[in-house]
């Protein structure tokens, strides 16, 4: 899937801009952010979603064999851990990537038994079809029968990838939002509550003024009382 040239302006110094204002104000662009990240990812789904139903339509005949499920879930965690292996090897990990390779073979024997299951519940004839499955992270086909290679180039590759990328930084926003709600509601809950705290001292010292004002003119009129029997 090519999206081609992104039509935003990409550059660090107005990040840096935009960072150190939201901290002081909400600007939004969050929001926006996650429809059209929502979007984006709707559009995956929903590819995703035909996919499997064309699959199902053309394959119906082998769409329910659980072995088949089984290796392509080992084939999944090859392709991880090669695109892992080659990611630490190429930041000089060696080490690392030696045993993430040597817990490649052990899952290389897991698939190689489940193979030979799906092999002998299918026949021969039905074997021999690529047995396909969608991604359920960017909607790309995967074969049952990829070689390494491939799975290490879907996994380790930049769709694959910028997908996880774009639903982590989803959900990220998603809590943010979130957040951001709930502190909304506190802050306009503190502030009715300021508002009835200073309505109610304004009526405390309206009522106060009032009973000061009463015994005031009580006092008065007791005084003109006396002056006049004397």
């Amino acid at each position: 899937m090519d999206l081609g040239e992104c039509t935003k302006i990409h550059d660090l110094a107005l990040r840096a801009d935009y960072e150190i204002a939201s901290k002081e104000r909400d600007l939004f662009f969050e929001l926006d952010a996650v429809d059209h990240l929502e979007s984006f990812i709707a559009d995956c789904d929903r590819r995703t979603e035909l996919a499997k139903k064309r699959l199902a339509e053309t394959q119906e005949e082998i769409s329910a064999e659980v072995a088949a499920e089984k290796v392509h879930e080992l084939n999944e965690e090859i392709g991880k851990l090669l695109a892992k292996a080659e990611q630490l090897g190429a930041e000089g990990n060696v080490d690392e990537a030696q045993k993430v390779l040597q817990e490649v073979e052990k899952v290389r024997t897991r698939k190689k038994d489940a193979e030979e299951e799906y092999r002998n519940s299918m026949p021969a004839s039905s074997f021999q079809q690529q047995k396909l499955r969608v991604c359920e992270v960017c909607s790309a086909y995967l074969g049952l029968h990829d070689n390494d290679r491939r799975l290490a180039d879907h996994f380790g590759g930049k769709l694959h990838l910028g997908f996880i990328q774009i639903r982590e930084k989803l959900d990220q926003l998603k809590v943010w939002s979130r957040s951001r709600d709930r502190r909304r509601r506190r802050s306009r809950s503190t502030s009715r509550d300021r508002r009835r705290s200073r309505s109610r001292s304004r009526e405390r010292r309206r009522r106060h003024r009032s009973r000061s004002s009463s015994r005031s003119r009580g006092h008065r009129h007791t005084h003109e009382q006396s002056s006049k029997h004397k």
